[in-house]
């Protein structure tokens, strides 16, 4: 074999077949609460740097997009937040019961970013965003 060749054998092959499939499938299962795929952002059409639908937000909730988490707590007032738990940098993981979960150490935050429960002691930092028309953007 010269060395612009290189070959796989069979073994090599079906270990990397094999690491590829179980991270499709821990993606497709890692779901949330509510059934909806972790980190998932429902189709978003409209102006660019669209994060949601105003209508994607539920009132006294939110949802999470990428490193934004945008809350409702109350009818027509949203909220942007950071994902990062500022506890220690995890990425929060849902919003149910009227909090933002953080699944690494228990910290849980208000609608507002507010600490509700530790280990955090800061809240989660504001992001700007706004309203255009039915569409959150960033701000």
């Amino acid at each position: 074999m010269t060395s612009n060749e290189m070959r796989i054998d069979r073994r090599t092959a079906m270990v990397g077949a094999g690491v590829l499939a179980a991270a499709a499938t821990l993606t497709a299962c890692s779901a949330e609460k509510d059934g909806a795929p972790a980190g998932a952002q429902a189709p978003v059409g409209g102006p660019a740097g669209a994060l949601a639908k105003t209508a994607d937000v539920p009132v006294g909730g939110g949802v999470i997009v990428g490193d934004t988490v945008i809350t409702q707590p109350t009818a027509g007032n949203f909220v942007g937040l950071s994902s990062t738990c500022t506890h220690a940098g995890c990425q929060v993981g849902n919003v149910s019961d009227g909090t933002i979960n953080c699944p690494c150490h228990g910290s849980r935050f208000g609608l507002d970013g507010s600490v509700s429960g530790g280990p955090a002691t800061q809240p989660l930092p504001a992001k700007p965003i706004r309203v255009e028309g039915d569409s959150i953007v960033a701000a």
